[in-house]
């Protein structure tokens, strides 16, 4: 059986040692079998697990067999049975062929790769064989020549390998699992050729060769359960050892013991062993806290759960629609829990359906499904999983799920219900502007007909009181109602265009009323650019020569005056007054002509509808004086600032 020296320490490490292998190689196979698992209800192959389950298997037979062998030799029990021994070292000379054959498979576009493998598989049955036969003719084992056979046979692989897969995706992790698993080989037969004080060491090292590869593989692809499910328990044992040799060396050995030297029943020695016994105990919820949360902050960088949903929250109210939010939701839960994918779907509520929101769906609590139970149809379903580096679902990823997925369900409620409310709103809104629209439509088409009859009238009396003058003023008529049928379709006009329909109308009744109308215009060029509703100012002057300068024999004048009055930073007000100095009226019948007048009515009407309220028309009138009609228009800061810019 080689080189050994049989110790204490030598038994405590070959314990160690191979149970560390036998766990590891047995967390490597559950993972392999787990996603595989996976991999088959998700309808994808598995095929692709056998060389690593195979690697698993053989790298468990090894450690587990060693165990036997090594422990039976250090505890002075005897010798294990030569065919089992076979069978160790034959499993340990097969461990670097899977790895070749699982090397080969990431290098395709070597078109030398079945040949590489099937050396590698030769190479190992020999060496198996000639293991079984020495076993067989009761040689000592491990057979070195076997042994030397696999170190010089892989050594020429390993170089091969180099040179035919350099440059190639995945070549170097490649190399690097095909080296560590000759390594296993060739650090046990170099390990027999050891001999002295220090042979031992060497021999320690060549049995737990192995451990690196499995090491390896674990972390390269299941570094979640490697960690979590190993070294977690790994460092709160050292942990708690360390504590108990602290104890003993600084309490125990200094201030316990002395006392059974002297008399092992001092009550004080098994008074102090007992305390230190039930403080060790009681520390180690404290050291198994602080491993983990060392393990998951530092190594394995797991997200916390309450900063993930604080983050998840505030993105959720930057979100309107319900696609954003499943999607945002998705995105951020991924690289939280590991998951190779995560989508989401909508559904149609079952009522049969369980009450809990994570329905777990893998025996390996590697994959869920989530249900966003949301107050309406439909609700929707995320789908998590298969999760990555054989991380599994525990109780603090549920609770993490299930408050994810109650946030979701009322930010999307909340996004319907503010998306209805908006739809309500525009709804109405249309619905009110059409209404709007069409109550001015009719006012400017009750206003056009009212200023064509009146000017009509004035045109009667002209071709019969001044016929020379009459095709003139029908000319200035043609041209006026051109302008005012046009601009009236429009919503607003600007004063200027207002202004030229007064000017051209005032003409014609100044052709008519001849030196019995006085006319004053008092509006600079710079507010003409003004928006003001369309017809706002003839009818008013229009009312004033006819109710006011007409009826009176002596005439009088008309005067129209624009002015702009600031009111804040964001708005201003336009005055438009219109002046007679005729017969005017009493109150009384001012009031009556307001409320039967089709003028000032329409006017007053559609002012409220261009403007809201916001607007005014103010009408004094006193008998013998004339009659003064102001009207107040907001002018909103674009406005002022053109006005500033074109007097400027």
């Amino acid at each position: 059986m080689g080189v050994s020296r049989p110790n204490d320490l030598t038994t405590l490490v070959h314990l160690a040692g191979f149970l560390t292998g036998v766990a590891l190689y047995a967390m490597l196979g559950v993972m392999i079998l787990r996603t595989r698992a996976v991999r088959s209800g998700s309808g994808r192959a598995a095929g692709a697990d056998r060389i690593p389950l195979a690697t698993a298997a053989l790298g468990l037979v090894w450690n587990s067999g060693a165990l036997v062998i090594y422990s039976v030799r250090d505890l002075a029990l005897g010798a294990a049975s030569p065919w089992f021994v076979a069978l160790a070292f034959g499993s340990l000379g097969f461990l670097p062929a899977v790895v070749v054959h699982s090397a080969a498979q990431s290098l395709r576009q070597f078109r030398g790769t079945r040949l590489l493998v099937s050396t590698a598989y030769a190479l190992s049955l020999a060496a198996a064989i000639l293991q079984f036969r020495a076993a067989a003719l009761s040689e000592l084992l491990p057979y070195r020549p076997a042994l030397l056979a696999l170190t010089t046979g892989y050594a020429l692989l390993i170089a091969v390998l180099a040179v035919v897969s350099r440059g190639e995706p995945g070549w170097r992790r490649a190399l690097s699992g095909v080296a560590l698993a000759a390594f296993a080989v060739m650090a046990l037969h170099l390990s027999q050729h050891v001999e002295g004080a220090d042979s031992w060491i060497m021999e320690l090292v060549g049995h737990h060769a192995s451990l690196p590869l499995a090491l390896v593989i674990l972390y390269q692809d299941y570094r979640f359960a490697l960690v979590d499910l190993f070294l977690k328990r790994v460092l709160t044992l050292v942990a708690l050892v360390a504590l108990a040799i602290v104890l003993y060396v600084e309490v125990a050995a200094r201030h316990v013991l002395p006392f059974a030297v002297h008399d092992f029943t001092d009550p004080r020695a098994t008074a102090g062993l007992i305390a230190l016994w039930l403080l060790t105990a009681l520390a180690y919820p404290w050291l198994r806290r602080g491993v983990y949360r060392f393990v998951d902050r530092l190594v394995l960088r797991r997200v916390d759960y309450t900063r993930l949903k604080a983050d998840l929250a505030a993105r959720l109210t930057t979100l309107e629609t319900t696609d954003a939010i499943l999607d945002e939701t998705a995105r951020l839960l991924t690289p939280a829990l590991s998951a190779d994918r995560i989508t989401w779907s909508a559904i149609v509520p079952d009522e049969e359906a369980p009450a809990a929101l994570v329905l777990q769906t893998s025996e390996g609590r590697q994959s869920a499904r989530v249900r966003i139970a949301a107050s309406e149809a439909p609700s929707y379903e995320l789908e998590i999983g298969p999760l990555t580096g054989g991380r599994r679902l525990l109780s603090d990823d549920f609770a993490m799920l299930e408050s994810v997925a109650l946030m979701v369900a009322r930010r999307i409620d909340g996004v319907r219900v503010t998306q209805e409310r908006i739809e309500r709103s525009l709804r109405e809104n249309e619905i009110l502007q059409l209404a709007t629209e069409s109550e001015l439509r009719a006012l400017r088409a009750q206003l056009n007909p009212h200023f064509l009859f009146n000017t009509l009238t004035t045109i009667g009396y002209l071709m019969q009181e001044a016929p020379s003058r009459a095709l003139e003023t029908l000319y200035r008529l043609t041209g006026l109602l051109r302008a005012v049928l046009r601009r009236s379709d429009g919503e607003f006009t600007t004063l200027g265009d207002e202004m030229e329909i007064v000017r051209s109308y005032l003409s014609i009744e100044a052709a008519r009323l001849e030196e019995r109308l006085a006319i004053t215009l008092d509006v600079s060029d710079e507010l003409e650019s003004l928006p003001v509703p369309p017809l706002v100012l003839q009818p008013i002057v229009e009312n004033a020569i006819k109710h006011g300068i007409a009826p009176r024999r002596t005439g009088g004048s008309v005067i129209v005056t624009a002015r702009l009055e600031p009111r804040d930073e964001d708005m201003a007000q336009l005055h438009l007054t219109v002046v007679d100095t005729g017969v005017g009226v009493d109150d009384a019948q001012l009031a009556r002509r307001r409320s039967t007048g089709i003028g000032l009515t329409n006017i007053e009407r559609r002012l409220d509808r261009y403007y809201h309220g916001k607007a005014s028309l103010v009408l004094r009138s006193a008998v013998g004086l004339g009659t003064t009609v102001e009207i107040a228009l907001p002018v909103p800061s674009p406005a002022r600032a053109s006005l500033a810019g074109a007097s400027a």
